[in-house]
């Protein structure tokens, strides 16, 4: 056989034989530090995408992607072009990007829909990925003894209030989103919730009504722990350690960045 159909039939089985594999990240909070650590953040980032574009089928953004995110019909907020450009690149290559806003990312329209081709999504998901249920959701409402934070959520999450809010100037609105974004996280660090994890309790609940992996992030507790026939996984946050969730359809793994 020549040599040239012999390197043709091996390039079409290795081909054939190519491992789809399924990434996921949360709690980025872009936006949020000084500028020097956002800077190292956002080149891990795109050095993230960049490794993943050969063998990734679909990438989960599990929440808190940027630590304020409120979209005006005509504005977008600056800092963050290098992120839309490689996510752009990624869903280019075919790629599915699917987004579940958290409560620090709460207020998109039709940007990275549009522009990116991301899926976006503002309620938990359900998928199955090579034959495993997967439940993923942020996970904000599900903390114990946080009455407070469930009546803002629906506050914020409000269509009318969001239109409301809109008509303020973009340079104030996304000043007064940011002041409140550090607010809520100073409030949350100073509660005490209880011993409960009501997240934890939650991914128990849907392990037992069958899923096989269940994800959430919001409460920055890195997580990768069985339960019954299930795993509960949380990715925790990109302000402690940098990291990625991996399923190659055979298992889970949490990777460092």
């Amino acid at each position: 056989m020549p040599i040239g159909n012999f390197v043709s039939k091996i390039s079409t089985l290795l081909h054939l034989r190519k491992i789809e594999i399924y990434y996921f990240i949360s709690d980025l909070h872009l936006g949020l530090q000084t500028k020097e650590k956002e800077q190292v953040k956002e080149k891990l980032f795109t050095r993230f995408i960049e490794e993943i574009k050969p063998d990734a089928k679909a990438l989960f953004i599990l929440g808190d992607l940027f630590d304020y995110w409120f979209e005006y019909r005509r504005v977008i907020q600056k800092g963050f072009f290098r992120v839309f450009t490689s996510l752009k690149e990624l869903t280019d290559k075919g790629a599915e990007v699917h987004y579940l806003i958290g409560n620090h990312d709460f207020m998109h329209r039709n940007f990275f829909e549009k522009e990116i081709g991301v899926n976006v999504y503002e309620a938990d998901i359900q998928k199955t990925i090579g034959g495993k249920r997967f439940y993923m959701g942020h996970g904000d409402g599900l903390v114990k003894n946080d009455i407070g934070y469930l009546i803002l959520k629906k506050v914020l999450r409000n269509k009318f209030i969001q239109s409301l809010y809109s008509t303020v100037h973009p340079d104030l609105g996304i000043a007064l989103a940011s002041g409140t974004s550090k607010k809520s996280r100073e409030y949350t660090k100073s509660k005490n919730y209880g011993e409960i994890d009501g997240v934890f309790e939650a991914a128990k609940k849907k392990i037992d009504e069958g899923y096989d992996y269940v994800l959430f992030g919001h409460t920055h507790n890195r997580t990768l722990e069985e339960y019954k026939s299930g795993y509960y996984i949380n990715l925790g946050t990109w302000l402690q350690q940098p990291c990625y969730g991996k399923y190659d359809k055979e298992e889970f793994s949490i990777i460092d960045l």
